[in-house]
């Protein structure tokens, strides 16, 4: 059973492990239905859009690039071909008066494409547009240097927005997407991205995982090689899959101050990626749909609500840190806690690692990944992504299984890999990558505090140790930490 949360502060008054600060509450950190009107007239110099069909699409086309337009009250359409489109020119802007809306009315795919650098998108209502899976209706094709502020993006199909380098995603309301609130991907260089202030809720209406199972297409926000983002002060809710998804080659991400809470999914997945911190977070309430899955099943599998995996830190990847450190945060009542796991058949140019085609950051060339190269250093140590140097440090994590609605299978932790079968040629079969992730690798918990039924699976699933053991030889984690009302021994 949880102890309430004055019993969790007496912990910290009395000497015990630190806990991470509450949260404000949910409605403090609404921005949809109540994002302010900036522009109740036009900004000196504008162009005035009325809504009429096609005219935004019409007055951009007539005007040079650096244009500010600003979109009357009204519904503001496209023509009923289905890539009735705009297409910025470089430096435009488009403002929205109060209750300017943008409707795809079901036909046209996409609101905003083409490669115009800096352009602005602002208060503005988007909808109603039908971009297909994996393309996005804001910033389509990925174009720099945008900023897109102050907008309601929702009850699109695919993406509410792309991403390009440089780019600003501040204060919107991204809810009630097909796929995914932002789709982070472009065929290029994603660098500098800042996604702050957002409200970003109930994507995934399409429920894509079901549709086309194991593509790894949903979720709330999809970052894909994006190198170097800040993730702040969002609240990420209600997404029908996971909240936060870095997935292949990400790299140089600070995750902070954010609300991620009730995601059907993890919280945080961090795939196939390198070097982050992830702080001041509350994770509450998420990852209870898919770990009910799972033990319905029977799969013994640690579900994590943040999950790493093959993903880590490593100097040799220039960024603002060299480890993947968590720390600082508030886990409430989530199905689980923090699962650090690397598959021992999942490298690069194995048939087995599902981000097909790609390879890690330290290997140029693909196909030097094989026999007999790969038998020895530094490419047996190069072609993985490797769950190295993560470090879970001075978060508190609290759950009451009743409240959960869980009998088995949830509040764990968990460092571990399967045994290694697979490709015939891998030379990372048997345990060896067991033995690295959780002995060897530097994934080190400390000075956390724990209230409620924690467990910890390290290794492989077919152990569940008591904090004690956890603690003790071989595995030697969670110094100095708290557990319930155990004090520390340090």
């Amino acid at each position: 059973m949880a102890k309430p949360l004055a019993l969790v502060v007496t912990l910290v008054l009395v000497g015990l492990s630190p806990v991470a600060e509450a949260a404000p509450p949910a409605d403090e950190w609404a921005v949809c239905d109540r994002i302010p009107a900036a522009y109740p007239t036009a900004p000196a110099g504008a162009v005035v859009v009325e809504p009429v069909d096609g005219e935004v699409r019409r007055q951009t086309a007539a005007h040079p690039a650096g244009t500010t337009f600003w979109l009357a009250a009204g519904t503001h359409t496209l023509g009923d071909d289905e890539y009735g489109q705009i297409i910025p020119k470089d430096g435009n802007a488009y403002l929205g008066a109060p209750g300017a809306v943008l409707d795809g009315r079901g036909v046209n795919r996409y609101a905003f494409t083409g490669y115009a650098t800096d352009v602005v998108v602002r208060d503005l209502t988007v909808r109603h547009f039908v971009a297909p899976r994996d393309e996005g209706v804001v910033n389509h094709d990925s174009a720099d240097g945008w900023v897109i502020e102050h907008n309601t993006v929702e009850d699109n199909k695919g993406a509410g927005l792309m991403a390009g380098a440089h780019q600003r995603v501040r204060g919107n309301c991204l809810r009630d997407n097909g796929q995914y609130g932002l789709n982070a991907h472009k065929d290029g260089d994603l660098t500098d991205l800042v996604l702050e202030g957002n409200e970003i809720t109930g994507n995934n209406t399409d429920d894509w995982e079901h549709r086309s199972p194991g593509c790894g297409c949903t979720g709330g926000v999809k970052f894909w090689s994006v190198n170097r983002a800040d993730v702040r002060g969002n609240w990420v809710h209600g997404n029908h899959g996971a909240g936060l998804w870095m997935d292949t080659n990400n790299n140089d991400f600070l995750v902070e101050h954010n609300l991620v809470e009730h995601n059907e999914a993890e919280a945080l997945f961090y795939e196939t990626s390198y070097n982050a911190v992830v702080r001041d977070n509350t994770f509450r309430g998420n990852t209870i749909v898919t770990g009910r899955a799972f033990a319905a099943r029977g799969d013994d599998f640690p579900v994590g609500t943040v999950y790493v995996s093959e993903s880590g830190g490593e100097p040799r990847v220039p960024a603002r840190t060299d480890e993947l450190e968590i720390t600082a945060n508030r886990f409430e009542d989530n199905w689980s806690g923090v699962t650090l796991w690397e598959n021992a058949d999942r490298f690069c140019n194995s048939p087995a690692n599902t981000s097909t085609g790609t390879c890690t950051k330290l290997v140029a060339d693909r196909s030097s990944c094989a026999q007999p190269g790969i038998a020895d250093e530094p490419l047996r140590s190069d072609c993985r992504w490797r769950t190295q140097h993560v470090h879970v440090h001075d978060n508190t994590f609290t759950v009451d299984p009743t409240t959960v609605g869980c009998d088995t299978g949830c509040a764990r932790m968990a460092v571990l890999s399967n045994w290694g079968t697979y490709p015939e040629w891998s030379p990372y079969k048997a345990d060896a990558v067991q033995r690295s992730i959780t002995f060897e690798q530097d994934n080190v918990w400390h000075h956390n505090t724990y209230v409620g039924p924690w467990t910890f699976t390290p290794f492989d699933t077919s152990g569940v140790l008591d904090h004690q053991a956890w603690q003790a030889a071989p595995y030697g984690q969670d110094s100095c930490s708290a557990f319930t009302l155990a004090p520390t021994t340090c």
